[in-house]
């Protein structure tokens, strides 16, 4: 009997964990939008970059990469685990690249844009957050013959609620596979600011 009565109390506590986290979850579609900064990072030796009518060379060694200016755009959904961490797929459209700088002082913009998608484990401390997540960058666009279409990237980033709908973010993101000159290794590195806002479901 004490062994029925233990047996029911333990099914009992569980079903009342069960209910409170299921109450807890929640879902929100959303927004993101805002401001890259990006850059290739150095290589080794030299590549040469080719725009409409001329070849390039590009010292790696000497600083010949700088960061431009883009934007990034898409779709969010919040997925509200427990009061502290929240599992948020993404898909963005993100205008990412380099300024170059050539041997005779010349500028130019290398530009790039991809279809990104991201899963971001978003960890919630009052009305901050931290953002930590996987992306796989699929090209849509380009001014430049990349060597990969496809870049994998890591993010980390920071967050915070001015309402339970509007936040700001920040974001720094770095790729892994090589977007030009494979020999070299030219990796995206992306620095994001920009605004989320989320859609309450009645």
């Amino acid at each position: 009997m004490k062994q029925s009565i233990k047996g029911i109390l333990c099914i009992a506590i569980a079903l009342f964990a069960f209910s409170k986290i299921e109450a807890q979850v929640t879902f929100k579609p959303g927004i993101r939008a805002g401001v890259n900064l990006s850059h290739f990072s150095k290589g080794d030796g030299y590549t040469y970059y080719y725009d409409s009518y001329n070849p390039y060379l590009v010292n790696n060694n000497d600083g010949d990469f700088s960061s431009k200016a883009g934007f990034y755009i898409g779709f969010i959904g919040e997925l509200h685990l427990t009061k502290y961490y929240t599992l948020q797929p993404e898909v963005l459209y993100t205008n990412q690249g380099s300024k170059v700088r050539t041997p005779s002082g010349n500028e130019f913009n290398l530009d790039v844009s991809y279809l990104s998608v991201g899963i971001v484990n978003k960890f919630t401390f009052n009305s901050f957050n931290i953002h930590v997540g996987p992306t796989v960058d699929v090209e849509v666009d380009s001014n430049f013959d990349t060597d990969n279409d496809l870049d994998l990237g890591f993010q980390l980033g920071a967050g915070y609620n001015f309402t339970k709908n509007l936040g700001l973010e920040a974001r720094i993101k770095r790729g892994v596979i090589p977007i030009v000159d494979t020999s070299s290794n030219h990796d995206n590195v992306v620095y994001s600011l920009g605004l989320s806002y989320t859609f309450d479901l009645k």
